[in-house]
Order: structure tokens, then C-alpha cells, then sequence
């Protein structure tokens, strides 16, 4: 069974824990400029956002890539950048609706979320649970059944 990562925003405090664990995952550093996951601060609220990749089912950046350097990883359904066959021509970055594929300046080359080969950093190094790595057919059960209790979003007759 696919699995994917979950986002419970209301869970999260902005301690970067799961930027930073990325980032030493992917390059063995503590850098969160350097993290595939990033924690959105919205300064007049106060509240923190996780936001990476959502390996779209219809995959965009995949389509768009004009050498097919992202492919899918048939293990964990990731859409995942071929580093070798990555000519760093940033197509994927606009054709991504999210922003969530970005070029690197060090490398030439762009990356974005391969959920870790199946183990996610950020979801092992979340201490309050808002990032999880779950069957991917139950990461919406939660917010429908919400919807679904509430008294006022019944047809009326």
C-alpha cells in the first residue's frame, strides 16, 4: 500500500526539527535553507505551516521535464528528481502549482521530496505529530469526518 505524508498544521510549532532533519538527510548538514520541506510562518497569525512536495497524482513537474529526469519510484509512488538526467532547466519549478521543487544554486540541479526512500526524516523528527507518514488512501478521513459532524452542512429538504 502507498503511503504519504500528512499535515496536521495545527500540531506544528515552527521548531524546524523536520527541516532540519531533512536538510542532514539529504546533505549531511544542519541547514534548513538547504531542507525539501518547509515551515510557512504566517507572521499575522502566528501560526506554522509544514509544506513540501504532495507527489500529485498528475504530477506536473513530471510531464513537464523536458529529459524525464523525474520519475516515479515504484516502491513508494514518490516522484523523484534523477539527479544525472537533471540539466537544471527549472521547467518543473513553474509547472509546479505549489512551489515546492526549487533549484539549487550548488548543484545546478533542482530537488524536491522523495520521502526519504520510504522512511521520512521529517515525519521520524516531528515531535508533536503534525507531520506523519500514513496509507495514503486515509490522509483526508480525518477533516471529512470533522466535516461530516458538523450540524450545518446538511442538504436541507
Amino acid at each position: 500500500m502507498q503511503k504519504s505524508l500528512y499535515i496536521n498544521a495545527d500540531k506544528c510549532t515552527g521548531c524546524l526539527q523536520c527541516e532540519m532533519a531533512c536538510s542532514y538527510e539529504n546533505y549531511g548538514v544542519f541547514n534548513p535553507a538547504k531542507s525539501r520541506i518547509k515551515i510557512f510562518d504566517f507572521d499575522h497569525t502566528g501560526r506554522k505551516v509544514p509544506y513540501t512536495c504532495t507527489q500529485c497524482d498528475e504530477a506536473w513537474c513530471l510531464h513537464a521535464c523536458p529529459v524525464e529526469a523525474i520519475k516515479v519510484d515504484a516502491a513508494t509512488g514518490a516522484k523523484v528528481v534523477l539527479d544525472d538526467v537533471c540539466v537544471g532547466c527549472k521547467v518543473c519549478t513553474i509547472a509546479c502549482p505549489f512551489g515546492t521543487i526549487n533549484y539549487v544554486q550548488d548543484t545546478g540541479k533542482v530537488q524536491k521530496c522523495d520521502l526519504c526512500g520510504g522512511d521520512p526524516a521529517c515525519a521520524a523528527a516531528c515531535p508533536t505529530g503534525a507531520i506523519t507518514y500514513v496509507d495514503a488512501d486515509w490522509t483526508g478521513l480525518e477533516r471529512m469526518k470533522q466535516w461530516a459532524a458538523k450540524v450545518d452542512n446538511q442538504p436541507r429538504a
